[in-house]
């Protein structure tokens, strides 16, 4: 396996792929059950959600195949001026090369583009090595 990557807007080709990269990713985590992401229609159709305005979603090929994405929207019921990175999942192989640094900084440059100047994110108890790029990214806890 090597450690070079591509991100790429999602398109509608790679919808199933992504999907299931999350209803694989979710329970590692305990996140499996009602209420969680998982569950949240769009999983099935990300190019589609994600297609809004003001909303980005970025796949990541390694090694010729997807192995995870992640993506922007404007924060549901928040200020106009913030966003909400969302559904950034990533498959065991792609962890651990810097693709997360990456992807997080396209995702903050679409945000800004967008014209954006916050971001929130919601994450879970045990997701560590997420929690500690959130922290290096500049995001604080609330």
């Amino acid at each position: 396996m090597s450690a070079a990557f591509l991100i790429r807007p999602i398109t509608a080709a790679d919808d199933a792929t992504m999907a299931a990269i999350i209803r694989s990713v979710m329970p590692e985590f305990g996140a499996d059950g009602a209420g969680f992401a998982i569950h949240d229609p769009e999983v099935g159709w990300m190019s589609r959600a994600y297609a809004a305005p003001r909303s980005a979603y970025f796949v990541i090929e390694h090694d010729g195949a997807i192995e995870g994405g992640g993506g922007i929207a404007p924060l549901a019921g928040g200020a106009e001026d913030t966003c909400e990175l969302r559904k950034m999942y990533f498959l065991p192989a792609l962890r651990g090369i810097g693709a997360g640094r990456a992807l997080m900084a396209r995702c903050l440059d679409a945000a800004r583009t967008s014209g954006f100047r916050q971001c929130y994110i919601e994450t879970l108890t045990g997701m560590d090595a997420a929690q500690a790029l959130y922290l290096k990214s500049g995001f604080t806890r609330i």
